[in-house]
This record gives C-alpha cells, structure tokens and sequence, in this order.
C-alpha cells in the first residue's frame, strides 16, 4: 500500500524516474516540517544530514559574503528540491538557507538515505544521477549571481 507521501513523490518530476521501491524507501524516511518567516535552516559549513522538498513557501539560498550581507543566490518554491550536501563528502552544507516566508518542507534523512547509498551501489548511483543535475544547478545559479554582483573595474 502506497502512503500519501510515497504518491506525492511518485507524482514529482524530481523523484517519478525513480523506482516505487525507491520512492517507498525515501518517504519512509521523510517528514513535515514547518519553519517561520525568516528562520534559517541551515548556515554554510553546518553539517548536511538532511534534504528537503518545499511543498509551501519560499526558500531563499545564499552564500556568504566576504563582508556585508549575505548574497542571495535562488529563491526556491514548492515543488522544488533543497540540499545535495548530504551526498557528497564532507558533508557540510555548501550555502544558507532561509524561510522568506513561513515555509513547509519535506525533510528527508540524509544519514539514513548515504548508509542506504554505500550498502545499496544500484540505489546510491540513482542517488548521485538525481542530484548532480541539482548540484550542477545550485552552483550555476551561485556562478552567475557572483558574476552579476561582483564586477570590479577593468574586469572583462
């Protein structure tokens, strides 16, 4: 029997090429959690042990800036994936991350899901396909942000 949360990501462009096995696997270690407006969720360095799927809200990810506010790289709403760190070593998280508004996530058990990854080969290689693109579109959005931000004098 399928529960409300394996449907929901089975109905999920990011999570439907996975296997119901699979998709039974991460719901089984998945729950609801609300934040408040302006809440962080996680800071740059803070170890990644989870990820997480915006179903209501905003999100806004960010970097740290050498001085002055942090720089805001992507806001991500509902439907949208959070969180590749957990994936990959050393397991810090590589941005911050804020509630713009009072946000609902789905938040996955990465420690869980990586021990799943080193016992299962097949499940970890789905696992690392699923989130390089996620990965590859995080440090883009941060790649052109920097550059539309940081633009020095003389700079081609």
């Amino acid at each position: 029997m399928s529960s409300p949360t394996s449907a929901l990501l089975s109905n999920h462009r990011f999570f439907a090429e996975l296997t119901p096995e699979t998709v039974r696997f991460l719901a089984a270690h998945a729950s609801r959690r609300s934040i408040p407006q302006d809440h962080i969720l996680f800071r740059h360095g803070d170890p990644a042990n989870h990820f997480y799927l915006v179903l209501d809200g905003r999100i806004s990810i960010e970097i740290p800036a050498i001085q002055g506010p942090f720089l805001q790289v992507q806001t991500l709403a509902a439907g949208e994936v959070l969180g590749w760190s957990w994936l990959i070593p050393p397991y810090t998280m590589s941005f911050q991350a804020r509630a713009e508004v009072p946000t609902e996530l789905l938040e996955f058990d990465g420690t869980l899901i990586r021990a799943k990854c080193e016992e299962d080969a097949a499940f970890g290689y789905n696992m690392i396909k699923h989130f390089a693109s996620l990965m590859s579109e995080r440090m883009d959005a941060a790649r052109r942000k920097v550059m539309e931000t940081w633009n020095p004098p003389g700079f081609a």
